[in-house]
């Protein structure tokens, strides 16, 4: 992990995103004290497509039917 100041960071913003997209995380600090981190954004997730599971899990007929051990209780 690197650190640099607010300062520098402003002066070298362009080679800063550089170094992060090669995996390095880097610390801006303004006196003395971090600030941000930079880090690389992870890759957004994409949502399933409505439908996208058709046909991949089936119901039995005997869904709706009681069952054997709670044949007591009803």
């Amino acid at each position: 992990m690197q650190e640099i100041t607010l300062v520098e960071a402003s002066q070298n913003l362009a080679e800063l995103i550089e170094a992060v997209k090669s995996g390095e995380e880097i610390v801006i600090t303004e006196d003395n004290q971090p600030i941000v981190k930079l880090t690389l954004v992870s890759s957004v997730k994409r949502r399933p497509l409505f439908g996208s599971a058709k046909d991949l899990i089936t119901v039995s007929e005997d869904f709706d039917e009681p069952l054997e051990d709670f044949k007591e209780y009803m």
